[in-house]
């Protein structure tokens, strides 16, 4: 099973939101997407301030519609700094059980489970994944001209659907950003499918709290 990492010598589309979303046709991903509630607007306002703040200190107007193409202006070293610090503290609330985490229960991860494994080997390679209590993070490489943004979007839609009719609920179940990331270097992937794998004993679930598919 081959998955294709980023290639810098080939065009990406950057697109806007409040995390930046790269894409590159056929290659391999790093996704997180989160519950509607997994961060109270409090968290949530704080980690905008300290981020903008950032910014603000790089020269980088956060409230200019192009800010992203700013930051790509900056040092690789800073650009690194930027979203290895603002991606580590965002994955690092995720893990304090923030909402009412009903994807502990078996029978909702199994529809996560079932969902990304549906289209495996047709528009994606599954990689990797794991189903925690409030947030899925996942590795894909997508195949032909599956775009990641929509295959995010058709994950969501389907899964808050079912998700909802098991819990006679209504309303939006997942938040609307996904957080993607460009796999770049085998050791990158490495890191990622050992993060995966070992995000449950970091968030300290017991066994049945979350569910862990490792690719053969």
């Amino acid at each position: 099973m081959v998955f294709e990492l980023f290639d810098p010598a080939m065009d990406v589309r950057i697109t806007a939101g409040d995390l930046p979303h790269w894409y590159q046709p056929g290659v391999t991903y790093f996704i997180t997407y989160r519950t509607a509630d997994s961060l109270p607007t409090d968290v949530a306002e704080l980690w905008y301030r300290h981020r903008d703040d950032w910014l603000r200190r790089h020269g980088v107007d956060p409230r200019a519609p192009r800010w992203r193409e700013r930051l790509r202006e900056l040092p690789e070293s800073k650009q690194h700094e930027f979203h290895n610090t603002f991606s580590r503290e965002f994955l690092e609330h995720l893990d304090r059980g923030h909402g009412a985490c009903v994807l502990k229960r078996p029978d909702l991860a199994a529809i996560m489970a079932e969902n990304l494994g549906h289209f495996d080997g047709e528009r994606y390679i599954l990689g990797d994944f794991v189903v925690m209590p409030n947030h899925v993070h996942l590795l894909v490489c997508l195949l032909g001209a599956t775009d990641i943004e929509d295959q995010c979007y058709s994950w969501k839609k389907y899964t808050a659907t079912r998700i909802n009719k098991v819990l006679a609920r209504h309303g939006r179940f997942w938040h609307e950003e996904s957080f993607d990331h460009l796999v770049r270097k085998p050791a990158h992937f490495e890191h990622l499918r050992r993060y995966i794998g070992e995000n449950p004993k970091k968030a300290r679930l017991r066994e049945n709290e979350y569910l862990h598919w490792r690719r053969p």
